[in-house]
């Protein structure tokens, strides 16, 4: 500013006008937006558990983000078979190393496969979403549906869990990580778990209208 009223006090009329149109123009351009770091904390579904490497949704992403100019880093911090409890325990590490502006909780499904408690889930999860936003990181929670092998009571309680905590908690929230995979047998490998290649542009299409609004898109 300093700089600027010596140019003017100097300058000739038409060069003082070249100056203020010149400081309106910058002043006009939107604001630098930060790189952000995104976390994602989740399983097998998000560690690309018998795909070849950078075949996954989550290394999707970091391509859609490059496409898109979205400046991003995204850290895959997922590991197949972790659950609420393992995650919880990672957690705080992931924190203090990378410093997120957003973490993506993708966990539960091992949980419930496990017939684990759901209170117990419950109380993890809300352990994880108190930590990341003690740092100030906006968390986007995903959904997960199970098979009806604990009885459909279980299964449904267990789903019906992730839209409670994001009403609660006030978190963003995608509804079903399968949504459009989950009813098709051929998009799954042999165990009818674990998605095929093929399915993770449909789950990353899943998950990237929730999440482009944390990143201020």
């Amino acid at each position: 500013m300093l700089l600027l009223r010596f140019l003017l006090r100097h300058a000739t009329r038409h060069v003082q006008q070249v100056i203020v149109l010149l400081a309106f123009a910058v002043s006009a351009l939107p604001a630098y937006s930060a790189s952000k770091t995104v976390v994602v904390l989740g399983d097998s579904l998000s560690a690309e558990y018998g795909l070849t490497r950078g075949k996954g949704w989550v290394a999707l992403l970091e391509q859609r983000l490059q496409q898109k100019n979205i400046a991003a880093t995204v850290i895959n911090a997922s590991i197949s078979g972790d659950t609420t409890s393992g995650g919880k325990a990672r957690l705080g590490q992931l924190l203090d190393k990378y410093h997120p502006d957003i973490v993506i909780i993708e966990l539960g499904g091992n949980d419930a496969l496990r017939g684990l408690s759901l209170n117990a889930s419950e109380a993890n999860f809300k352990s994880m979403i108190d930590m990341a936003q003690a740092t100030r990181a906006k968390v986007l929670l995903v959904g997960m549906r199970i098979p009806p092998n604990y009885g459909p009571d279980y299964s449904e309680r267990f789903f019906s869990l992730y839209a409670k905590l994001a009403k609660s908690m006030k978190l963003a929230l995608v509804p079903f990580l399968l949504e459009g995979v989950a009813e098709k047998n051929e998009l799954f490998q042999a165990d009818r778990i674990h998605p095929v290649a093929e399915a993770h542009p449909q789950i990353l299409n899943n998950v990237w209208p929730h999440l482009l609004p944390l990143l201020g898109k």
